[in-house]
């Protein structure tokens, strides 16, 4: 059985990981495991930090494959990632993401790196969320939402929704938090998730199908 090991960026990376993605890959005989950042309490730590950290599960098991959940709206300038300056000059979201997750890969020893599948959520894993409109409804009570037709054209106007932008008061997660009283990411993510279907997820987040298809999913 292969096996994958999803660092996740936090709690609600897990989550989504134990409930959507683990029974996912099992049957496929790939089984994944969803270790959270070390020295972190849920958010992105400097490059080197998190690099350490894959250098050590690659060079644990020979046979493991390692990959990264991180969302691009927690990476800054003094995280360090390499490139990082080079990569803030490309205009397209896409081509950015892809240039960085490269330099991410080429900064890991060539002994293990063929074994390194680096991954950034475009722009946060609420993003994902925001899929179709009838599985709010079936979460939420009318009385919870703040201003149910802004999230409905949110979700119209994002045929992508991993192109929802990254603005303090406007990425995925603050909208949510925003829209709906008491949002809570961690209990509420893997919920919406499994209503709105793995399917429907990857039909709609071009970026984050491919990766589970270079996991073998």
């Amino acid at each position: 059985m292969q096996r994958i090991i999803i660092i996740c960026e936090g709690e609600t990376e897990q989550e989504f990981c134990k409930k959507i993605l683990y029974p996912h890959f099992l049957p496929l005989n790939i089984l994944i495991e969803y270790p959270s950042i070390k020295k972190s309490g849920g958010g992105i730590v400097p490059w080197d930090a998190l690099k350490k950290q894959i250098h050590t599960h690659l060079t644990q098991d020979p046979n493991a494959l390692v990959t990264t959940f991180i969302d691009y709206y927690g990476l800054h300038k003094k995280h360090d990632f390499p490139e990082w300056d080079a990569s803030r000059k490309i205009i397209d979201i896409n081509k950015r993401m892809t240039f960085l997750e490269q330099a991410m890969k080429e900064n890991i020893d060539n002994s293990v790196r063929f074994r390194f599948l680096p991954y950034i959520q475009l722009h946060e894993f609420e993003g994902l969320l925001f899929n179709n409109i009838e599985d709010f409804k079936n979460t939420f009570t009318a009385a919870e939402f703040t201003n149910l037709n802004e999230l409905t054209k949110t979700i119209l106007d994002h045929p992508n929704p991993e192109l929802i932008n990254d603005g303090k008061q406007t990425a995925p997660s603050k909208r949510l938090e925003r829209l709906i009283v008491g949002y809570n990411k961690i209990v509420y993510g893997s919920l919406l998730a499994e209503k709105i279907g793995l399917k429907n997820i990857r039909n709609k987040s071009p970026r984050f199908n491919e990766w589970l298809l270079k996991m073998g999913g």
